[in-house]
């Protein structure tokens, strides 16, 4: 799902687990410059792998097309890919948003991993975000709180204090509701990125 603006500059790509995710988010963007791509199945473990396994991998080959800044690997397996030129890259920020679990935070370092290994310039250069998304929801009656770890949570329940809540651990990216989803992890205004150092 690519975005309207032309202008790498002010485009941002997130990176999401699975379709589900990827239909959340794709109502929940602002379409203008927010783009998608879904990771579907499980990323090869780029620090393992060869070269040759590596760029026969779809997923991996399809995340370098659309990044489109090519690799800074020498090896005659990439020969379908551009060397790698920082000024071809098409996004100012490649945001990597996967459920707050254990399976999604597998996939976050397998991505992570895999840009570590093939692209590390854009780590290097600060392009490259994790979203973090909420552990919990909490409502009273006048108010809804996103708790993104236990302490929030706890400051969070002395703060509603005496008040009536009701408490839910976040669901999959992908059963959250879209405005839910703009206000935690895609509104630049609200949302919470990590810059990967």
């Amino acid at each position: 799902q690519d975005c309207n603006e032309r202008d790498p500059s002010l485009c941002e790509i997130y990176i999401v687990e699975g379709d589900s995710a990827l239909g959340a988010c794709k109502t929940a963007r602002d379409a203008e410059f927010q783009a998608i791509i879904p990771v579907r199945g499980k990323i090869l473990n780029c620090l393992k792998a060869d070269y040759a396994k590596i760029f026969k991998n779809d997923i991996i080959t399809d995340i370098i097309k659309v990044l489109g800044c090519g690799v800074e690997v020498k090896s005659k397996a990439n020969k379908g890919l551009s060397t790698f030129d920082l000024n071809n890259l098409r996004w100012n920020k490649i945001i990597i948003c996967t459920d707050a679990d254990v399976d999604g935070f597998h996939i976050r370092t397998l991505i992570l991993t895999m840009i570590y290994r093939l692209m590390p310039t854009l780590i290097s250069e600060g392009k490259v975000f994790i979203a973090e998304t909420p552990l919990y929801e909490i409502n009273t009656k006048a108010k809804t709180y996103f708790a993104y770890d236990e302490n929030e949570k706890t400051d969070i329940l002395t703060e509603i204090g005496e008040e009536k809540y009701t408490l839910q651990r976040s669901k999959g990216l992908g059963e959250n509701q879209p405005d839910m989803m703009n206000l935690t992890t895609m509104n630049p205004e609200t949302r919470r990125l990590i810059k990967v150092m």
